[in-house]
């Protein structure tokens, strides 16, 4: 039964800084929850991007919640894409980890499900890795996992400015060569964001919001490029649940997740590691942004759909 009421709730705890107070929301439905899901977002942007999808999972019973990453929307204190001097995917997944206790503390008899996208999904891979068996499922949107050569290479430029410009550092080189050449598939460009969604007026909308569009520095660049090492290894990989269900969904014309094939190698990685439930769905001509392309209702419904297969 859907539900009409749902109230939001800001909410913060300390970073794993020592320094940030993290900013986190949450979406709460009437009466009693079915669950909660917590969402994991990418880079340049912010949790509240996400409140069509959260007030979808609202109305259909669930608790949903999410926290602005170092770096980024409230949490940024203003100096936006900076994770940190050091340890920064360490920090974030931190606090991402936190901010499960937090909600499983508020709600502990119920099922949980994390959900990343993009940055997030590496994020909700790690802590797959990290802290394996603590959620009941697992929900990877517009993820990828480009070569480790690319990787290495990217890592070690981002490392080299770190040292000689230091971490805080803005480099459009490396964003060129990284977010910046997402937008190529898709010339002649209407905009410097095409690649997200083929909704132009979601396009717009993340283009005028003042909490997206920076430019990350080359301290973040670093940090996630870590990150991305971490959650390719084999070794890693099979320290994760075997039995956590986990729901690949993405665009197939998505740069993030090659056109799909990005997607189906992340698939067959979680597959070697032994991971007995996976399921994978790719839109037809869907971008990177799939709960802000034109067939969102859609996309949401089939999210919804899984979850509840899952859980009850």
């Amino acid at each position: 039964m859907r539900r009409t009421m749902i109230q939001t709730f800001d909410l913060s705890y300390p970073s794993r800084d020592g320094i940030h107070t993290v900013h986190a929301r949450e979406w709460t439905p009437e009466g009693a929850p079915r669950g909660v899901v917590q969402l994991v977002h990418g880079v340049a942007e912010h949790i509240g991007r996400y409140d069509p999808v959260a007030r979808f999972l609202a109305a259909h019973g669930y608790v949903v919640c999410g926290e602005d990453h170092l770096g980024h929307g409230l949490t940024a204190g203003g100096k936006f894409g900076y994770f940190g001097p050091k340890d920064g995917w360490d920090l974030v997944s931190r606090d991402v980890r936190r901010l499960r206790e937090l909600e499983g503390e508020k709600h502990p008899k119920l099922p949980y499900v994390l959900l990343g996208h993009s940055m997030g999904s590496f994020l909700t891979r790690t802590y797959l890795i990290r802290w394996p068996g603590t959620v009941d499922a697992a929900v990877l949107s517009g993820t990828g996992q480009e070569s480790a050569a690319a990787v290495a290479s990217g890592k070690a430029l981002s490392a080299i400015l770190c040292r000689t410009k230091g971490p805080d550092h803005v480099s459009k080189l490396v964003n060129d060569l990284s977010l910046g050449a997402y937008n190529k598939a898709f010339k002649p460009n209407r905009t410097s964001s095409d690649w997200i969604s083929r909704d132009e007026a979601a396009v717009d909308a993340y283009l005028a919001d003042p909490l997206c569009t920076f430019i990350p520095t080359v301290g973040m660049f670093r940090d996630m490029m870590g990150g991305l090492q971490f959650i390719a290894d084999p070794a890693n990989l099979a320290k994760m649940n075997r039995d956590t269900p986990v729901y690949f969904l993405s665009g197939d014309n998505d740069p993030v997740g090659s056109m799909g094939k990005g997607v189906r190698k992340v698939e067959g990685m979680f597959r070697s590691a032994g991971c007995r439930d996976v399921t994978v769905k790719l839109y037809p001509g869907g971008r990177h942004e799939m709960f802000n392309e034109i067939n969102r209702r859609e996309v949401f419904d089939d999210l919804l759909a899984w979850i509840e297969s899952k859980l009850t």
